[in-house]
């Protein structure tokens, strides 16, 4: 009679799984290293010359600061706008949620390049924003709200804006509504009780969807490229004007590692902070 567990499964099961992200994973990311470890785009000598051309230009490290720092407004504006709409989806009435599911899917189901486009003719000088401004009186001239930092926040944010309400709409979905009651019975006001006990139960649909967010954000090469335009640098495009531009394939591989570090590192942040934020909804 067999001991095994139920539970038990042979390792051999995981092999193709294995094997499939060893070869379209693990494997293309080893070129890319081995790449960055070239002195020159000819490959004549290997060594670390263009990791420390990266980290000893301040050129290079501001666009990567700026990157960084463009996700971080672009997370808290989602995050801002997004946890409304999760609390009125889960307060609603069955008609109104499939309302406001279908507004915040329906932006997933048109091209990404579509809703860039239409986020440069709404923030052109001749768009609608403009448009409405001069027409009641509000703005003499038409004000530049293309190729700005904050025109590409707003776009961005329009764009990652799902991915920050959906784990919302899930985390604030578990929350007991009977808790607000008792607090309410204990004399605490709607903000209180909100600070006190919905926000702090939400964190981890909180830290979720900040995390998908800031790294979908980062990593928008149309859109910082169309609505961010040529007086804005973003890693991004910086890799992309090593590579197809200047032709140097070994630190635009430099460029890529570090871009991958840096974003890996603020993710496993969000992990930490989620982790933390598990233990006290938990608590």
């Amino acid at each position: 009679m067999s001991s095994a567990s139920p539970t038990a499964y042979d390792m051999k099961l995981a092999l193709p799984l294995a094997g499939f992200l060893t070869a379209f994973f693990a494997a293309p990311l080893a070129i890319l290293f081995l790449l960055s470890l070239q002195v020159d785009p000819k490959g004549s000598a290997y060594g670390l010359i263009q990791y420390t051309n990266f980290l000893g230009d301040l050129f290079s490290l501001g666009v990567l600061g700026s990157t960084l720092l463009l996700g971080l407004e672009v997370t808290a504006l989602c995050l801002l706008l997004g946890y409304p709409v999760a609390w009125i989806y889960t307060r609603s009435g069955p008609k109104v949620r499939s309302l406001i599911i279908l507004i915040v899917l329906l932006p997933l189901l048109t091209s990404v390049v579509v809703r860039t486009f239409a986020w440069i003719v709404i923030l052109g000088r001749q768009g609608i924003v403009n448009s409405t401004l001069l027409s009641l009186g509000l703005a003499e001239t038409p004000l530049k709200l293309l190729y700005t930092q904050g025109g590409l926040i707003v776009a961005l944010a329009q764009v990652q804006m799902p991915l920050t309400i959906l784990p919302l709409i899930t985390a604030i979905g578990r929350i007991d509504p009977n808790l607000g009651d008792a607090s309410a019975s204990l004399g605490a006001g709607q903000w209180r009780t909100f600070v006190k006990i919905m926000l702090p139960l939400s964190l981890p649909g909180i830290i979720a969807g900040a995390m998908l967010t800031y790294a979908a954000s980062i990593t928008a090469f149309i859109t910082q490229s169309l609505v961010g335009g040529g007086q804005m640098l973003f890693m991004p495009m910086y890799l992309y004007q090593q590579a197809s531009t200047l032709q140097n394939w070994p630190f635009a591989a430099a460029i890529s590692i570090i871009f991958l570090v840096a974003v890996l590192a603020v993710v496993t942040l969000f992990n930490l902070l989620g982790r933390l934020s598990r233990g006290y909804a938990n608590a």
